[in-house]
């Protein structure tokens, strides 16, 4: 057996789903059997039990396995399989937005919202936010058949009332280490915390869509890697433990065929049972027929602005005043800084203008001018006291360091007061929240429609602020604020 089990190890062999719908209503029907049965006939006996991965028998019928090209193929060919893929891995798409969309907390509160269930499938949260405090919050709803199980230092309380984790490592944790999961179920079941912020900026109360509901925790994604096979026995999962939404934004950078898409599948057989699935439509935008959520019965959401933006001013040391698009919570001592453009700091051999590789002797504690956002990581790496970045974001991100980000307009005159002087000099400011009363428009980086493999079904479906938002949870005991940048 051993000598089997070495050759079965060096077969090349990858994960695949073979999904096979719904679930037969053959009370004596036994699924973890049937998917056993069937990978015997294409593999034999000796190998079938070590290649099954997992079965997906609580909500729909499907397995993965390990398998060659060969034998997914065969498994392809039998009655019952309605298709075979290989198990891809997706990735992570993500205090104002509810005000601006007219959601105020003068609304009344039904008591019913406590007993809805929301599934988060995602990265995990970090239980002891503020946001997923059960202070207040009565029994956990009778209908609820789910369970605690999120693993090591992760506890469950009657706001979250559930947790899996998908991650069979030893000491592995429904906990969340990218803050994109805490993120998104904030926003959307997150009980409201007063006076959040990110050190002051943008200050303001942070709440989800429905604060009084509970959350169930279904951790996908480790770090920004969901491994296609974990998400669909999420859904398998949600829909079974009795969720009444499902909220999920990961995904893939292209759409895919619904019979090999895990997303569309788990969100069919969810909504069969009358459970709506929420799912982000991409960030691969601003070009056309981009979105990646494209099934008919998927409650596709584009990202928005809102009329609070965030900007970043620095002055020059000839009295000029510019804006830049950055989180930058460092507070200015009002002293100018030397500014090092980015060819005087290369090494020899480097695209200097970019900052793409440089010499830690000159840039320490200067302020580097980079005609890319790559100066912003190799100028925080080699000792810089912060940078000047050109860059096509439009949307604000978190910066470890003073650092303002600015277009191609900006980086221009900045590149040309610090050429007209020998010793050019900048001071860049904290952030601050300013109004836009341009919004709402479409996020730059959020992706698409028209729908490119269904047509006449329109996606995305709606749109919802998605850029700049706060969520009030503190990972690692940071101060609660704005963590991420992203779409819904």
């Amino acid at each position: 057996m051993g000598k089997f089990l070495r050759c079965f190890a060096n077969e090349d062999r990858q994960l695949y789903i073979v999904y096979m719908g719904s679930l037969p209503k053959n009370g004596d029907y036994s699924p973890t059997s049937h998917h056993l049965s069937m990978l015997r006939q294409v593999m034999g006996n000796d190998f079938a039990a070590h290649s099954l991965f997992r079965s997906y028998n609580r909500s729909f019928n499907g397995f993965a396995a390990k398998l060659t090209e060969q034998e997914a193929h065969n498994l392809a060919t039998m009655d019952a399989v309605v298709s075979v893929f290989p198990s891809k891995t997706l990735q992570l798409h993500t205090t104002r937005s509810w005000d601006f969309m007219g959601f105020q907390d003068t609304r009344q509160i039904s008591p019913a919202e406590s007993d809805i269930i929301t599934g988060v499938l995602d990265s995990g949260i970090w239980p002891e936010s503020d946001s997923f405090s059960d202070l207040g919050f009565g029994p956990v709803p009778k209908k609820w058949e789910g369970t605690c199980a999120g693993g090591s230092n992760f506890t469950c309380n009657k706001k979250v009332i559930g947790a899996r984790k998908y991650n069979d490592e030893v000491g592995s944790s429904a906990r969340d280490n990218v803050g994109h999961g805490s993120h998104t179920a904030s926003i959307a079941a997150g009980n409201k915390v007063k006076d959040a912020s990110f050190y002051g900026i943008a200050n303001g109360a942070a709440k989800g869509g429905v604060s009084s509901s509970r959350l169930a925790v279904y951790q996908v994604c480790i770090t920004e890697s969901c491994m296609e096979a974990a998400i669909l026995a999420a859904f398998d999962d949600a829909i079974a433990d009795g969720v009444d939404l499902i909220t999920i934004s990961v995904g893939r950078g292209v759409a895919v065929d619904i019979k090999i898409d895990v997303i569309a599948i788990g969100s069919f057989h969810a909504m069969k049972k009358g459970i709506l699935t929420v799912h982000s439509c991409g960030n691969n935008g601003p070009d056309k027929e981009t979105t990646s959520s494209v099934a008919p019965w998927l409650l596709s959401v584009a990202a928005s602005t809102m009329d609070r933006r965030i900007i970043d001013k620095f002055s020059l040391g000839n009295g000029q005043i510019f804006y830049g698009r950055s989180i930058n919570s460092f507070v200015s001592s009002g002293k100018k800084i030397p500014l090092l453009l980015g060819e005087h700091a290369s090494l020899p051999g480097c695209d200097g203008a970019t900052c793409g590789c440089l010499d830690p002797k000159k840039v320490k504690g200067k302020i580097l001018l980079c005609s890319s956002e790559e100066g912003i990581k190799m100028g925080y790496y080699y000792g810089a006291f912060g940078s000047i970045a050109n860059s096509s974001f439009q949307e604000a991100v978190v910066v470890p360091y003073p650092t303002s980000i600015i277009d191609n307009i900006t980086y221009a005159h900045a590149l040309s007061y610090a050429n007209s002087t020998n010793n050019p000099q900048v001071e860049i400011l904290k952030s601050e929240a300013l109004n836009d009363p341009n919004a709402p428009y479409i996020a730059d980086f959020s992706s698409r429609g028209p729908n490119p493999l269904i047509p006449e079904i329109l996606k995305p479906d709606i749109t919802a602020p998605g850029v700049e938002i706060l969520a009030a949870f503190s990972p690692n005991g940071l101060p609660r604020g704005l963590t991420e940048i992203s779409g819904m």
